[in-house]
C-alpha cells in the first residue's frame, strides 16, 4: 500500500503549486485594482474640473490672449485689452516710422515679417479691424496710423474710429 503516500505527496505538491499561483494572482489583482482606482480618481477630477467655475485663476481685467476678439475701444481702455499681435501692430503704428501712416507692406516689415501677400493681407485685415473698433485711424486708403498721433488726426479725409473703410 505504497500508493497512499505517493498520492498524498502529489496532492501536497499540487496544493503548494496552487497556493503559489494564488499569491501571484492576488498580487496581479492588487496591481490592477490600484490602476483602476487611479483611473476612477482621474475621471472624478476631470468631471469636477469641467463642471466647476470657468476659471479658478482669473485673468487680470483688461488683458487679452492671442486669438481673442478685438474689443471696441472705450474711454480709459488700455492697449493691454488687445491680443498681443494687435498690441504689436499698434506699437509699430505709434512709432516714429508710423507717425505719418503706414501701408500694410511697411507694417509687415516693421513687425519683422516677410512682406509676402499672405502676411500683408492678414495685417490689412487686422489694421481695418483696429480702425473699426476705434484703436487706429485710416488716413488714406490702405494707410493706417495710431490714434495717438495728433498731426495725422487733423488731416482731411481721415477715417474716424467706428467709420467703415
Amino acid at each position: 500500500m505504497n500508493a497512499a503516500p505517493v498520492w498524498t505527496k502529489r496532492v501536497r505538491e499540487e496544493v503548494a503549486r496552487l497556493r503559489e499561483e494564488a499569491e501571484r494572482v492576488q498580487a496581479a489583482l492588487g496591481e490592477a485594482e490600484a490602476v483602476l482606482q487611479r483611473l476612477v480618481d482621474a475621471r472624478v477630477t476631470v468631471t469636477e474640473v469641467l463642471a466647476g467655475p470657468p476659471s479658478v485663476v482669473a485673468e487680470p481685467p483688461g488683458s487679452a490672449v492671442a486669438g481673442s476678439t478685438v474689443p471696441r475701444r472705450q474711454t480709459g481702455m488700455a492697449a493691454t485689452a488687445l491680443a498681443p499681435d494687435y498690441q504689436q501692430i499698434l506699437s509699430v503704428l505709434e512709432s516714429e516710422a508710423g507717425r505719418e501712416g503706414m501701408r500694410c507692406r511697411q507694417l509687415a516689415v516693421g513687425l519683422g515679417q516677410e512682406a509676402v501677400p499672405a502676411k500683408v493681407e492678414g495685417l490689412r485685415s487686422k489694421a481695418k479691424r483696429l480702425v473699426e473698433r476705434g484703436w487706429a485711424l485710416q488716413v488714406r486708403p490702405e494707410v493706417f496710423t495710431a490714434l495717438a498721433v495728433p498731426a495725422v488726426r487733423s488731416r482731411p479725409g481721415v477715417v474716424r474710429p467706428g467709420d467703415r473703410s
